[in-house]
């Protein structure tokens, strides 16, 4: 007499199919997950590389020349670059900074960009003359090195005393290496409206 019902080896052969599609399941939800977390840091890393170059367009293209001073009342240049205890650093004066509350303040600023620790950070002062700095802004972490090279007359120097020679360069290079062995290089052009060279006929003069 037949019973209604399955037998045993029915029975292990359905629950090793079961088996092996929750296997397959569980690994491509966590192949998913994985991709999604790797794209999310790669959208992250993005981002701040973006913001990076982005605020450091803007600082150098409006860099001008304005000589700042310190609380002390020491006076600086308008544009220098050079090696600090922490590594490459660079402080500039610059325009065009908004002011949409129309608080009692000019429209320059004093902004610097230094390596502290992993973490490039942009440093800014409130004036340009006899203020303390604000709270630094984290733009980049895990950074291992910096390095900034500044170009002038067609030739790059490690170095830029604005004290002594033009207050401007041309143009100013960024090099970062991050902690994952990643590259970055960013060349920006310095005061697009910066004084001529001596010798050079302003942009808006006539024409001999």
């Amino acid at each position: 007499m037949l019973s209604n019902g399955f037998t045993l080896v029915e029975v292990m052969v359905s629950l090793l199919i079961f088996g092996m599609l929750a296997a397959a399941g569980v690994a491509l939800l966590s192949f998913s997950v994985r991709a999604q977390g790797v794209t999310a840091a790669k959208i992250d890393e993005t981002t701040a590389i973006v913001r990076l170059s982005s605020a450091m367009m803007a600082d150098f293209a409006q860099a001008v020349d304005r000589r700042s001073r310190d609380r002390g009342g020491a006076s600086g240049p308008a544009f220098v670059g050079a090696e600090t205890g922490e590594g490459a650093a660079v402080r500039m004066v610059r325009d065009g900074w908004t002011n949409i509350d129309a608080a009692p303040r000019s429209s320059l600023q004093t902004v610097a960009y230094r390596l502290n620790g992993t973490v490039l950070e942009r440093v800014a002062w409130p004036f340009v003359d006899g203020a303390e700095p604000l709270p630094a802004t984290a733009m980049l972490d895990d950074v291992t090195q910096m390095a900034l090279r500044y170009r002038y007359a067609g030739a790059w120097s490690d170095r830029w005393d604005g004290a002594t020679g033009p207050a401007l360069p041309d143009a100013a290079e960024l090099v970062v290496v991050r902690r994952d062995g990643q590259r970055y290089r960013m060349v920006f052009v310095v005061g697009t409206h910066r004084r001529p060279r001596p010798g050079e006929a302003p942009a808006n003069a006539p024409p001999a």
